[in-house]
């Protein structure tokens, strides 16, 4: 397994994965699959470039296949600087159960950990998706408040949980 930040070149398999996840798990995104479809190549490496604030991490397996993936923001404005925030975490269903998650997790811990005045990782995840809360919750995460009705997808509410590590 490598763990990498994305970069431009990764952008077709970026976008093939994240296509992927918003069919797969449309309940777990607030985006869906049809608003998309249709980015360009570049949107998508626009969206996937490393900043000072933001970065995505990608998880290659040992074919060198994009099989998971997370994204890492950073808040710009001097009250709120203090936080960051993990978004979108995705693993393809064939690298599931080995670990893959907690390896990226790890990883965008490690690289926020190094943010200057960084103090607070945020995240929010679907309360039902009992897989990813466990993995959080391994992470020291902890839920500090739910929003009921967070999202509607195919006349369905989702209720999401707010979670936070300290750094």
């Amino acid at each position: 397994m490598n763990i990498r930040v994305l970069n431009k070149a990764d952008a077709p398999l970026y976008q093939a994965l994240r296509l992927r996840a918003l069919t797969i798990n449309p309940e777990a995104f607030e985006s869906t699959y049809q608003k998309e479809v249709d980015y360009t190549l570049e949107i998508i490496c626009e969206q996937i470039s490393p900043t000072n604030n933001r970065f995505m991490l990608g998880a290659f397996n040992n074919e060198n296949i994009l099989i998971g993936m997370v994204t890492f923001t950073r808040e710009n404005d001097p009250k709120i600087k203090h936080k960051g925030h993990a978004l979108s975490l995705f693993i393809a269903p064939e690298g599931r159960k080995h670990g893959t998650g907690k390896l990226l997790m790890n990883e965008l811990i490690h690289r926020a950990k190094k943010c200057k005045g960084l103090e607070q990782i945020n995240l929010t995840v679907a309360s039902k998706n009992v897989a990813a809360k466990t993995l959080y919750q391994s992470l020291g995460f902890m839920t500090y408040g739910i929003e009921k009705h967070s999202f509607k997808f195919q006349d369905v509410y989702y209720d999401v949980d707010f979670m936070a590590i300290h750094i």
